[in-house]
């Protein structure tokens, strides 16, 4: 028989704090598609480091391919044939979308034949992207997928992908699906992380489950159920949403007719956009990345203050030309898609990262003297990580020191907290286990049943059908009439992505 592609054992990783993997051992053959699940926290992202040489563990052992080794960064990870998509991705904003790929592959390779090469893996495998964008222009779903084409450009033998479907829709997701299949069955191996429990059962003949950074059960994903692997992952199922019917209230928030030019170069046009939400309603906006979601948040949020008078207004309240703090004081609380850097400054802790967009005099006590009161600071931040269950060494903890999930559970308790009359949020749940995913959207309903008004962008067509009472989709920077979403379907709304609801 073929020796293992990978095979880990008794791998021990720990931080101050906590024990982020202990004794892990895992097994991944040849050509075959091995998912590892684990609530957030779970030391999944820790593991594939480790297997991709940005980590070094503490104890253990690695083989790959039947020969032992220790890899101590990611250029020999590389060089053995190993790539990794993060789920944080590793790119340098100011530079383009080639220079970016071409800084992690051999030198002797021309930058033109890297700026072919991405131009042939993105047409072969619906990966739609321009090499000669500047990273910084670009979305999340965006840079997904110039990371994806990074990994695909190494020809690997083990293809490590860290939530690589957070942020596609339906369709790109089939044909994510066909091109790791086809990959597999050309003796690729490939460790698949994800949190969407269906996707491995479809995907995955293998499954290893993390918890508490231990080892806890192996199966075949296909021989399972949702609940089942819920069960084993976080040890019950997510509680089941509650969503009451309601009769909307008060305009909380009304777009009329709202054209912005970009402001960028590979930026998008925004054109005559009209969009209400109301007191007690949650309206959800779809549409695939790079479509006018970030143009369209930067205006609602205040980023982007150049909206023409009248366009955009939050009840009587005219606020097209008002920043992001004058809107905040209108009761508008914001959650963008870019946790670290917007969301949250990385080397800041929780509890400072409070005022950044607290100016309550709970959360973010006035200044006495030139002095905070850190210690009501702390307390804030530790009944947000005790409300929303937030795995982290207290309210001290820097921001990045939190994995991904975490972090948006933080980011999100964070604004919610402040109670606020217009709630606006960017990809809720994007990289989230099932369980904070839950709870993230229990939260968002609760919020809807007290009488705020709820705007939710996403990605995850699924995740709106859940939430949401009304649909708008995205596409081209254009916006749709709303639906009701007791009155659509998921395909409709996949169809609605490419633009074609004029028709219908």
């Amino acid at each position: 028989m073929n020796a293992p592609r990978l095979q880990l054992s008794g791998i021990t990783k720990a931080y101050p704090g906590v024990v982020a993997n202990s004794e892990v051992s895992l097994t991944v053959l040849p050509g075959q598609i091995h998912a590892v699940l684990g609530e957030n926290g779970a030391g999944k992202s820790t593991l594939m480091k480790i297997i991709y040489g940005s980590v070094k563990p503490d104890a253990g052992q690695m083989a790959f391919n039947g020969q032992l080794t220790h890899i101590r960064n990611p250029n020999e990870a590389r060089a053995l044939g190993i790539s990794m998509v993060f789920q944080h991705f590793n790119l340098f904003d100011t530079i383009t979308v080639a220079e970016n790929v071409w800084l992690g592959l051999d030198k002797s390779i021309s930058l033109q034949e890297v700026t072919d090469g991405i131009q042939e893996k993105a047409a072969r495998y619906g990966l739609d992207i321009d090499p000669a964008r500047p990273v910084h222009t670009l979305g999340v779903g965006e840079m997904q997928r110039v990371e994806i084409i990074r990994a695909l450009l190494t020809n690997p033998q083990l293809l490590i992908l860290d939530e690589p479907t957070s942020v596609l829709t339906p369709q790109a997701v089939e044909k994510l699906f066909v091109v790791l299949r086809q990959l597999a069955s050309e003796g690729c191996s490939i460790l698949y992380i994800s949190h969407k429990l269906h996707e491995i059962r479809a995907l995955c003949t293998a499954c290893t489950v993390l918890r508490g950074g231990k080892v806890t059960g192996v199966c075949n994903p296909a021989q399972e159920t949702n609940a089942s692997l819920s069960r084993l992952m976080i040890g019950s199922e997510p509680p089941k949403l509650v969503h009451n019917p309601r009769t909307p209230g008060e305009l909380r928030l009304e777009v009329q007719g709202l054209s912005l030019p970009r402001d960028e170069q590979f930026g998008v046009d925004l054109h005559s956009m009209d969009l209400q939400v109301r007191a007690g309603e949650v309206v959800g906006i779809a549409g695939v990345s790079g479509n006018g979601q970030k143009e369209l948040l930067y205006a609602l949020s205040g980023e982007d203050c150049r909206a023409p008078a009248g366009s955009i207004r939050m009840g009587a309240h005219d606020v097209s030309a008002l920043h992001p703090g004058a809107r905040r004081k209108l009761g508008l609380h914001f959650v963008p898609e870019e946790r670290l850097g917007r969301g949250a400054v990385p080397t800041l802790s929780l509890a400072q990262n409070l005022l950044l967009t607290r100016n309550d005099a709970i959360a973010a006590p006035r200044f006495l003297g030139g002095w905070l009161k850190l210690d009501v600071l702390e307390a804030q931040a530790q009944r947000i990580i005790e409300r929303f269950g937030v795995k982290a060494n207290g309210p001290g903890a820097a921001a990045r020191s939190l994995s991904g999930g975490n972090l948006q559970k933080f980011i999100v308790g964070r604004e919610i907290d402040a109670q606020p009359s217009l709630f606006i949020v960017s990809q809720p749940t994007w990289g989230v286990d099932v369980g904070a995913a839950a709870q993230i959207r229990s939260a968002i309903l609760a919020l809807r049943d007290a009488g705020c008004a709820v705007l939710v962008v996403s990605e995850e067509i699924e995740e709106l059908f859940e939430v949401c009472d009304r649909l708008h989709v995205i596409a081209h920077g254009r916006l749709s009439p709303s639906v009701a979403a007791a009155q659509t379907t998921l395909e409709k709304v996949g169809e609605w992505m490419s633009g074609l609801w004029s028709a219908a």
